[in-house]
């Protein structure tokens, strides 16, 4: 009855506009004081939820990503991508992919890309021809790609709340990234050969070439990541704090175009984002806390075990449950409070946690498309100035890709896990 009281309290506080971290914050300080544990105890609680040295690396790969975007890193990507595939059926369609399969190399995050390339996508798309509602749909779809390629900011997080290598994680979500990539571009040929949208010329050899060149350095960054943390050059924290220093590095000697204005705004809204964060985190700790003292994870794993007789039936059953969490809840929230109670289960079932987390780390990025809550559409709709009515009416054909790619790493684990597989 008071797990009840509190989960209704919660989802109204939420509705009525309090942000998520807060409404958390508050409903478990109203337990605490309820049960007669004392606030200071649940001051505690939240103080302990951030006290985890990987941790450390989100705000760290939220500013590399902020700085590569003040730096204008993105149109030196965006530029290659387009001499790459822009004069294929589908043209700036398959650019806004490409660029987003790029950028996730650097920023670890789906609303960086969304908000960091969408603009410029959605106006190069709607001067060339394009109906602005593909163009959003595009843009929002791809930018999913983000926290499946190492870097990323999930799937730190993923890993410290399930006690998984976080460089395995980061080579797990190889594999699935670019396959969600390709199945983007198939719906954009499809979309395009349909509508008869324009495309590019073919550009030169040679300026492919000059372009390829001026965006390596960029390029570079998650080799660079992955590289150290696997050579024991440095750990996935740390590697955070380098991706900053190497973004830093590329503009000061080959783009040099970030001044200390547009630095101290990227440090500025770096952190903004990881306040925010860290609120929802500490949230987390503490309705974890709730959550774990009246029995709940233990009731959910009771029903889930009741549901499914097997790995497939278990992962179709969690699947489906993020999936219609995700319409109403934000992913960070999924991620925090519903993992550590489904990762014991899942090992239980022999389920590797490496294919577990790439799976519902995917799970979650669909999540953030699907209306009426993703996040996704809501920078989109901003950046792009699209009515979010209609843009969530566009995205709805997009997200059969990614469920396509779902789908095959539940059934083929090795997508998830090959790449960690060879390089231990």
């Amino acid at each position: 009855m008071i797990l009840a009281s509190v989960g209704l309290v919660w989802l109204f506080m939420v509705l009525i506009g309090v942000p998520i971290g807060v409404a958390m914050i508050i409903v478990s300080m109203g337990y605490f004081y309820h049960t007669g544990m004392g606030l200071s105890f649940a001051m505690q609680r939240m103080v302990d939820g951030l006290n985890s040295f990987p941790i450390l690396a989100v705000p760290l790969f939220i500013l590399a990503a902020a700085i590569l975007n003040s730096a204008g890193i993105t149109h030196h990507l965006f530029g290659f991508a387009r001499a790459l595939v822009g004069h294929i059926t589908g043209g700036l369609g398959h650019v806004n992919v490409l660029a987003s399969l790029f950028f996730s190399g650097m920023s670890g995050s789906a609303l960086a890309d969304a908000g960091g390339l969408g603009k410029m996508e959605i106006e190069a798309m709607r001067e060339a021809g394009y109906d602005e509602e593909f163009a959003g749909a595009v843009t929002a779809s791809s930018s999913m790609i983000g926290p499946l390629v190492p870097p990323s900011i999930t799937m730190v997080l993923y890993g410290v709340i399930s006690n998984t290598s976080i460089g395995a994680l980061f080579l797990g979500g190889v594999v699935p990234g670019v396959l969600c990539a390709v199945a983007l571009m198939v719906m954009v040929y499809a979309t395009a050969k349909k509508r008869d949208y324009p495309r590019d010329p073919r550009p030169e050899a040679r300026a492919v070439g000059l372009l390829f060149v001026k965006s390596l350095p960029a390029l570079l960054t998650p080799a660079v990541i992955v590289g150290g943390i696997f050579s024991g050059l440095f750990s996935p924290t740390e590697a955070a704090a380098v991706t900053v220093l190497y973004a830093i590095a590329i503009d000061l000697l080959f783009y040099r175009e970030l001044t200390l204005r547009r630095l101290w705004d990227a440090i500025y809204d770096s952190t903004l984002t990881s306040a925010s964060i860290a609120t929802i985190v500490a949230g987390v700790g503490l309705l974890g806390f709730v959550l774990a003292r009246e029995q709940a994870p233990q009731q959910i794993a009771s029903m889930f075990l009741d549901l499914a007789d097997g790995p497939i039936s278990f992962l179709i059953a969690v699947n489906l449950m993020i999936f219609l969490l995700g319409c109403f809840i934000e992913s960070l929230v999924i991620l925090l409070i519903v993992v550590p109670i489904l990762v014991p289960i899942a090992m239980g079932f022999g389920i590797d946690p490496v294919h577990f987390g790439i799976i519902v780390i995917l799970n979650l990025m669909i999540s953030i498309l699907t209306p009426p809550m993703g996040m996704a559409l809501f920078v989109v709709a901003q950046v792009g100035e699209i009515p979010f009515h209609r843009l969530a009416r566009a995205i709805l054909p997009w997200l059969i890709p990614p469920v396509v790619v779902l789908l095959l790493v539940c059934v083929f684990p090795i997508l998830a896990t090959g790449l960690p597989g060879l390089m231990r």
